[in-house]
């Protein structure tokens, strides 16, 4: 099975020259003294390390393509011809729009949101930087969580720390939990996320103290990425500062060939990478409970896709420190900067992962211990998606965590209003079809209007598209779910589902389709 050609992709901008590729290496099967290009080997040779990343940074996000033996694809939505659960088995009541996407996690003071799903940390990359008004009102207006993401006050050009190193001001910060505030009415929750250096920048206090955040989310890791998270400077100065602050910057901008190499022009870009964090139970008991003496309502864990051992350390710890909410995100992952060959050759897969992180609740459980509400993440982009977690994680997972899915529409609708103002060409054909006005263009405009007012009118596009989005998303569910008679999110379990090949049963204990329901019907038959 050709899993991936590991020597060109369009995510690098890299091309194969040969037709036929070895599945291994990815290297053309004749490789020509004066090939004029465009590997990812050839382009090396000019460009070293920029190879590492998806390009142009600060302009993409990127999703690893590999192809692996099971994914959720593998599994299909069971649907009823009988019953009805969560509302009276009556055609006319029992209706699809009837259907409640609500969901809750927390511990004591529970998070509620409209649909269950929420937005990935979005944090110091560029793409985060520049569409977070467009994110953060859309998730808001959506009634959805929205993950402000590592290394945001680092990066804060403006930020200002005390002697001992201790964050007093960030602008940065500030601005990203007003935009969402503005709209929130009681659904969702921003979360803020916390890495090594912002444990040292405390980053926990300032926003607890300062700004009245409410959650703070410890990270373990990303679906995407076994190191800590990065992003490129494109100045001297800026890298210069970035490394005083205490961030780990490669090539070290300091060093004077590098700063020449900078000048003269072959060095573009410097990267500020975090540091590793080292776990152990003693010390992330220790950290819950230093944040939650510092006011902090919830406390969360994100963790990504590390071996079962480090699932059942999240799974335990996470239930001995009575954590509100378990993100577990399996590779490949999307990003908006992660090293390209990592992000598709690392970690467990989403359905593999997801499969021990059951079989460990369960496990957990069945010995009496609490076990925490958890979130799936990696890869997941439609209704469908949401609801095979859902089920695969039944009863323990409550919610589904979407990075690219909920970013695009928020892209693209901030694009929007510059195609409406004749920028970049003005309307692309796939847009003007539907009309040459936002009243036109954006379906749920008016609905919007009706709620807001005259307000609506000063919306970003992109928040308008979100919302869009998960409107989409939501109703999509509300009609599966009705199709296998499940009128709330908590009544969707792991018998609505089936595998489609025996490999997927073993893999996720999800019964093969053949066998699914097989004893029922054979009773029937036989009665």
């Amino acid at each position: 099975m050709n899993l991936h050609r590991p020597n060109a992709n369009e995510a690098l901008q890299t091309s194969n020259r040969s037709r036929n590729v070895a599945p291994q290496s990815g290297i053309c099967s004749r490789c020509v003294d004066g090939c004029r290009g465009n590997c990812d080997m050839f382009r090396a040779t000019f460009r070293g390390r920029e190879l590492l990343y998806p390009e142009p940074f600060g302009r993409i996000t990127a999703g690893a393509d590999k192809d692996y033996p099971v994914d959720y694809s593998y599994l299909n939505i069971m649907g009823y011809a009988l019953g009805a659960k969560g509302i009276e088995p009556d055609p006319d009541k029992a209706t699809f729009p009837a259907v409640n996407t609500e969901t809750s996690y927390g511990v004591t003071h529970k998070v509620k949101m409209k649909a269950p799903i929420f937005t990935g940390a979005l944090g110091s990359t560029d793409i985060a930087q520049r569409n977070w008004e467009h994110f953060a009102v859309g998730a808001a207006i959506s009634g959805i969580s929205l993950i402000c993401g590592e290394n945001i006050c680092g990066i804060d050009p403006e930020l200002e720390l005390n002697k001992k190193g201790k964050i007093t001001k960030s602008p940065e910060m500030d601005r990203r939990i007003k935009e969402y505030r503005r709209y929130h009415e009681g659904y969702g929750d921003i979360l803020v996320q916390m890495n090594v250096e912002d444990t040292r920048n405390g980053v926990a206090e300032y926003v607890i103290e300062k700004l009245g955040v409410e959650t703070i989310e410890l990270k373990w890791g990303q679906g995407a990425k076994c190191i800590g998270g990065e992003i490129k400077v494109s100045s001297l100065s800026r890298a210069i500062e970035l490394k005083k602050r205490g961030y780990i910057v490669t090539p070290d901008p300091e060093e004077p060939a590098f700063q020449a190499a900078f000048k003269a022009g072959p060095l573009k870009q410097f990267e500020r990478h975090s540091r590793l964090g080292f776990i152990d139970q003693a010390g992330f008991m220790n950290e819950v409970e230093r944040i939650r003496k510092l006011g902090a309502k919830r406390i969360t864990l994100k963790t990504g896709a590390y071996p079962i051992r480090e699932l059942a350390m999240a799974i335990r710890w996470s239930s001995d420190a009575k954590i509100d909410l378990l993100t577990i995100d399996g590779a490949p992952g999307g990003t908006g900067m992660s090293p390209w060959r990592m992000m598709t050759e690392w970690g467990i897969p989403s359905i593999y992962l997801h499969s021990m992180a059951y079989e460990l609740c369960d496990r957990l459980a069945g010995r009496g211990k609490w076990v925490p509400d958890i979130a799936f993440a990696g890869g997941f982009s439609s209704e469908d998606h949401v609801f095979k977690a859902l089920a695969l994680g039944s009863p323990y997972c409550k919610a589904v965590c979407m990075g690219r899915a909920l970013m695009i529409p928020g892209m693209v609708g901030k694009n929007a209003e510059k195609w409406l103002r004749g920028e970049d060409n003005g309307l692309p054909a796939s847009v003007a079809r539907f009309g040459s006005t936002k009243e036109e263009i954006f379906m749920n405009y008016e609905v919007l209007k009706a709620k807001y007012g005259s307000e609506v009118d000063d919306l970003p596009l992109g928040a308008i598209g979100i919302f869009n989005a998960t409107d989409k998303i939501k109703v999509g569910l509300q009609q599966i779910m009705a199709g296998s008679r499940n009128w709330e999110v908590k009544y969707i379990s792991r018998k609505d589902i089936v595998s489609l090949t025996e490999e997927c049963e073993k893999i996720t204990g999800i019964p093969y389709v053949m066998n699914a329901y097989r004893e029922d019907a054979l009773e029937i038959i036989d009665s």
